[in-house]
């Protein structure tokens, strides 16, 4: 725990929480613990059902939105025709508001993921196929785990994400999930270095010292 606040109506905890933890099981450990402390310190408290958790870290939404769409133009490519073909799968979801939240009959969770997978070695794959399959794969992977991108970069050496996580999902999972799903896209190849990011971000933001974020290496079988 990081910090605390709290009022005779409102309670408030500020987390830093390990990556193989979802939003649904963190929440609910939190409250029934909260709920045995003040039952063993002789002052039994009935919470209301449902809770609000938000993911925060370094950046606000709008600068990972921001920095996922200018990927190609950072990336400063000399061949202009490679540019425009990069530029295709660069995609904004304006449909997405990631200021939303998942409501659901335990409350309203913003749950935010930056997603980074590193193709191995960092090599640069100019193959349109790569880039086409990448792309497509990766909506057909959130659409079937019960993720939203709002953002999608797809480069020759690295994939961004930045998307609303399935509740049920730890950050770990969502990413082995993507690294395992493109994995059988891609011909069952190790195209992926075995690690990812997978930073949480808001419209709050704490701070650099307090980023919540899950950095992980798993092989992707």
């Amino acid at each position: 725990m990081l910090e605390r606040k709290w009022s005779p109506d409102l309670i408030q905890f500020t987390f830093s929480v390990r990556p193989q933890i979802s939003p649904v099981i963190f929440t609910a450990r939190v409250k029934g613990r909260l709920q045995h402390a003040l039952r063993k310190a002789e002052s039994p408290t009935e919470f209301s059902r449902k809770v609000a958790f938000r993911s925060i870290g370094a950046n606000h939404r709008a600068e990972v939105e921001n920095y996922i769409q200018a990927q190609v133009d950072k990336e400063q490519f000399v061949d202009p025709r490679f540019t425009e073909l990069v530029k295709q799968f660069t995609v904004a979801v304006p449909a997405v508001d990631l200021a939303a939240p998942t409501a659901t009959n335990s409350g309203r969770y913003w749950y935010n993921l930056h997603l980074v997978l590193i193709v191995q070695g960092r090599y640069r794959i100019a193959d349109p196929d790569f880039l086409r399959t990448t792309h497509d794969w990766s909506f057909k992977i959130a659409t079937k785990k019960g993720h939203t991108i709002s953002r999608l970069a797809v480069m020759p050496d690295h994939l961004h994400i930045a998307m609303r996580g399935n509740i049920a999902h730890s950050p770990e999972e969502i990413a082995l999930g993507f690294l395992n799903n493109l994995a059988f896209a891609l011909g069952q190849r190790a195209h992926w270095e075995p690690c990812y990011y997978a930073g949480t971000f808001g419209e709050y933001d704490m701070g650099a010292r307090r980023k919540k974020r899950a950095v992980g290496c798993s092989r992707s079988n």
